[in-house]
């Protein structure tokens, strides 16, 4: 009965060797890993993740394809193999509905191009355009309200030319 039970020791020792290992065998190994520092990477997986881009074409083969889904489980299929998600789906039918074919060409992503100086200068001179033009509506509104508080008191102001000349 004594021979059945182990005391702590007993069991370290005997671990490495079900485990087909000896201590030695072992912290050789960790040593090995340990002395090198760092793991190899895996050349399947790059070291920056990169944002996967499809053409217009494989949009539109995805989803013909998966317009062609019929039984249960073949459109999952089809969302693996191509490793999309349905969301992506959704959207492309979403864009191919609304603006056809067209609407699935990617479209440039990030901040929008510089503009020329002469652009600048035209949305400058647009923009106080429309101030000015507004300013003038305005002062336009306040003449003809003095016109009627004139008229009412009695007083007549005569029109002025609308084109600004006496």
């Amino acid at each position: 009965m004594s021979s059945m039970v182990r005391s702590g020791d007993d069991v370290r020792r005997s671990a490495p060797e079900a485990y087909g290992r000896s201590d030695g065998e072992r912290s050789e190994t960790a040593r090995s890993a340990g002395a090198s520092g760092a793991r190899t990477p895996d050349p399947k997986v790059s070291a920056k993740a990169k944002r996967r881009r499809f053409t217009a074409a494989e949009k539109l083969r995805v989803l013909q394809a998966a317009d062609a889904c019929k039984a249960p489980g073949e459109l999952g299929a089809l969302l693996r193999r191509e490793g999309i998600y349905s969301s992506h789906l959704a959207a492309w039918r979403k864009l191919r509905a609304t603006l056809g074919t067209a609407g699935l060409v990617a479209k440039r992503r990030g901040p929008a191009p510089k503009r020329s100086a002469e652009e600048k200068r035209l949305a400058e001179l647009e923009r106080e355009n429309a101030r000015l033009q507004a300013r003038l509506e305005t002062a336009h509104t306040i003449i003809a309200v003095q016109k009627k508080v004139a008229t009412l008191l009695g007083n007549t102001i005569p029109d002025l030319p609308s084109d600004g000349s006496e």
